[in-house]
């Protein structure tokens, strides 16, 4: 507990900094919409192809953990659409429930890999990512088509799967590395030096998102999100690796994504296909928070598993 407690610390420190310089205005609130868009679109591709090009892709078991992802997101997805039917919210709350329930924080995950279980963990989480973000995405824009009717921005957002730059990222690495080109030693010194920044910012960059006013007014919604994320994904989790995974490591590593926060980028979601954006930015907020105390304890008692 106490190292997986070392090792998270830093992590959750920052998200806490990030927070607390957007609340006293520092350093203006200008900065971070470019360094959101900076994060997403520049530095964390290049961490995730300087990443990929070097690590060793041959021992990660690429469909065992394709599998485990599509095993969990199909299972909570029909946990979600069962709790909808017999107990059912209004069905713009339900499409951010779901959100909340099934997306990944990916910014806080490779951080967390990277503080746990170094460059082969970024590399197993690489793996997994390139999975997840396609499937989820199709998942939520699924949901929202037929419970919001927002055929439009259904369209639109599958095509906005292929154009994803940390997918497009995880395709160039994956390639550069099986096909043995590597990256140049002058591309791979100056990645390896602008990627040591993707990682800090982002989390600086989550913790400005939170908002902690719309938290007090969400209600129930965010504490049946974050149960089903926090606590029984990650149950979840651990039976489809018992079952599926043999690789310790590789389990390791899916079971700290299953515990991971709701990505900030539901809200964007929310807003574009009509879904509840307020209640959407509570559940953000309300996980992120959860998961500084859940994820230590989660990942300390599977570790015996």
């Amino acid at each position: 507990m106490s190292e997986i407690l070392t090792a998270l610390w830093p992590v959750f420190a920052l998200l806490c900094i990030g927070h607390i310089i957007r609340r006293i205005g520092f350093p203006g609130d200008g900065f971070w919409e470019p360094a959101e868009k900076l994060i997403y679109f520049l530095l964390f591709p290049l961490l995730l192809i300087y990443k990929l090009s070097l690590a060793d892709i041959g021992a990660v078991p690429v469909a065992d953990v394709a599998l485990a992802v599509t095993v969990l997101l199909v299972s909570g997805t029909l946990l979600l659409l069962g709790i909808q039917r017999f107990k059912p919210l209004e069905n713009r709350r339900f499409t951010s429930v779901y959100q909340g329930g099934m997306r990944f924080n990916t910014y806080v995950g490779l951080a967390a890999c990277a503080a746990l279980y170094g460059d082969e963990g970024v590399a197993i989480a690489a793996v997994i990512i390139a999975v997840m973000i396609p499937l989820l995405n199709f998942l939520c824009v699924l949901i929202f088509s037929v419970y919001t009717r927002k055929e439009a921005g259904y369209l639109s957002a599958l095509t906005a799967i292929g154009k994803n730059p940390l997918i497009i990222a995880c395709c160039i690495g994956i390639f550069l590395n099986l096909s043995g080109i590597g990256l140049p030693w002058a591309v791979a010194s100056a990645a390896e030096l602008v990627s040591g920044m993707a990682l800090p910012l982002a989390l600086l960059a989550v913790g400005a998102g939170l908002n902690l006013t719309v938290l007090r007014k969400a209600g129930g919604a965010v504490i049946y999100s974050s149960g089903v994320k926090l606590m029984i994904f990650p149950v979840l989790m651990l039976l489809i690796c018992i079952w599926l995974i043999d690789s310790p490591a590789v389990a390791q590593v899916l079971l700290l994504f299953s515990a991971l926060p709701t990505a900030p980028s539901a809200y964007v979601l929310a807003r574009q296909l009509d879904g509840d954006a307020t209640l959407m930015a509570a559940i953000i907020t309300g996980q992120t928070l959860l998961s500084m105390l859940l994820m230590p304890v989660s990942l300390s008692i599977f570790q015996y598993f």
